[in-house]
């Protein structure tokens, strides 16, 4: 089962930040059993949205060459409040550290302006083909399909946007069809 909590990208700066939005809805199959009486979201669940997040930025660039973008790490994550159906979780991650194989992230969760969730996050990310080159053809279908869901992301708000990277440098980011 594969959950995508992510509903869009409000914001996007390759190389420096993400802001995403997730809004819950009482038809989350999980929050049949989580709780059936005061459902909210799973604290895991909080922390693969800005694992989610993430890696979109990581992806976005790198220019998506990498196929596998995974969470290595979490360190120091503290949940602060609920998020229940009808709310709606921002999430914002900022690259703090990136280099051959890891990149480290400050990461937050808000619901209206409050804190709901934060934590420092490293993902790896890698080539399947790296290690295996008969999956090299995986690697480039995974990374169509995280261009293609980017693409979806952005696509509701044809204003989402994209600025230089971190060093200043204007660079154009293909994302489906557009270009930013």
């Amino acid at each position: 089962m594969r959950f995508t909590l992510v509903d869009r990208v409000v914001e996007l700066q390759p190389g420096a930040k993400i802001t995403t939005v997730k809004g819950l809805s009482l038809a989350e199959e999980y929050l049949a059993d989580h709780f059936p009486r005061f459902p909210v979201m799973p604290g895991v669940l909080m922390l693969e949205a800005m694992t989610q997040a993430s890696a979109m930025l990581i992806r976005v660039t790198e220019d998506f060459a990498q196929s596998v973008v995974v969470l290595k790490e979490a360190r120091n994550v503290k949940y602060a409040d609920f998020v229940q159906p009808g709310q709606t979780l921002t999430i914002t991650a900022e690259i703090l550290k990136h280099d051959q194989r890891e990149t480290q992230l400050k990461a937050q969760g808000t619901v209206n302006g409050k804190l709901a969730v934060s934590g420092r996050l490293v993902l790896e990310r890698y080539n399947l083909g790296d290690e295996r080159p008969e999956m090299a053809m995986t690697d480039a279908l995974v990374s169509r399909q995280m261009r293609e869901l980017l693409a979806n992301l952005c696509a509701p708000a044809a204003d989402v946007p994209v600025v230089a990277g971190g060093n200043g440098v204007a660079h154009e980011v293909s994302v489906g069809n557009r270009a930013k």
